[in-house]
């Protein structure tokens, strides 16, 4: 780019162009999209890009829209292709009036693409969110720490199967991927995929997935959680060795969430839900914990 240190700013969005970089930064404003919101900024390569277009918009805008190779970036690859127009980190909105010096950029953006361009990247060239990340979704809350991710799961909201197995963590080395379906389809979810590949079906019996729940609302947290996590995977290295048992140190939790957690447990084993001898079991397994 010649220009560098130039500022294209848009709706919810500004991009700050480098010399070998164009750095996107996303408003905080109460209409930004709350994905936007949650990845604050990312820096994206010339060489990540396959093309560049200017396009009109909605209501007097026109919309700069960079795509990305293939394979180039986690956040992308974790989408697969699921996220609606308005919540594309490579769409910058602008007012009309500015069609002329998008059209420059545009040119500028063109002219820096790689010879390659068109073909996929053969790792990832945008750098994932950084960890830790964690969310919320209906049946658990899912924690990932850089090296390994955890589910801790909901009584009220998670399947008898997922409650019986006990909370989940997964080394990155034990999962070859992830598999992400958008809050906004039916089966919503957040799945880790084994290398085992030994997993139920559906993600509501699966101690390695968490599900967002019709009509939970969008988990804005989970796709940066998820290309976090596929990143990670992407970039580990040979398998960890074994470990004695009894030599790793157990984390101990927040007393308030443990004492929350066996208020949830005793509200399930009043209303008859769970058993006497679960709920002492599981009562024990929480007192442990602290």
């Amino acid at each position: 780019m010649s220009r560098m240190g130039d500022v294209l700013a848009g709706f919810h969005a500004a991009w700050e162009f480098g010399t070998d970089s164009v750095l996107i930064r996303f408003e905080r404003g109460i209409r930004t999209p709350r994905l936007f919101q949650a990845l604050g900024e990312r820096r994206v390569p010339y060489e990540a890009l396959a093309a560049v277009t200017l396009a009109p918009g909605k209501r007097g805008t026109v919309v700069l829209h960079a795509t990305p190779r293939a394979g180039a970036d986690p956040l992308m690859d974790a989408a697969a292709g699921q996220l609606k127009e308005a919540c594309d980190p490579y769409r910058l909105v602008l007012p009309a009036e500015r069609e002329t010096l998008a059209e420059y950029y545009r040119d500028e953006l063109r002219a820096a693409l790689p010879a390659d361009a068109a073909d996929p990247a053969d790792r990832f060239l945008v750098e994932a969110p950084d960890a830790p990340q964690r969310f919320k979704a209906y049946d658990g809350k899912a924690v990932f720490d850089g090296r390994s991710a955890s589910f801790r799961w909901f009584w009220t909201g998670a399947s008898t199967a997922k409650w019986k197995a006990g909370d989940q963590t997964f080394h990155v080395s034990d999962l070859s991927g992830v598999e992400w379906r958008s809050p906004d389809a039916f089966d919503g979810h957040l799945r880790l995929v084994r290398r085992d590949g030994d997993q139920p079906a559906q993600a509501d019996q699966d101690p390695a997935a968490v599900v967002f729940g019709l009509g939970y609302g969008p988990v804005h947290e989970s796709l940066p959680f998820a290309a976090s996590v596929l990143a990670a995977i992407r970039s580990c290295g040979p398998a960890p060795a074994v470990v004695p048992a009894g030599a790793v140190a157990v984390d101990r939790r927040d007393p308030a969430d443990i004492a929350d957690r066996i208020r949830h447990l005793g509200e399930l084993h009043q209303a008859g839900l769970v058993t006497d001898d679960e709920y002492s079991v599981k009562k024990a397994e929480l007192l442990a914990e602290l």
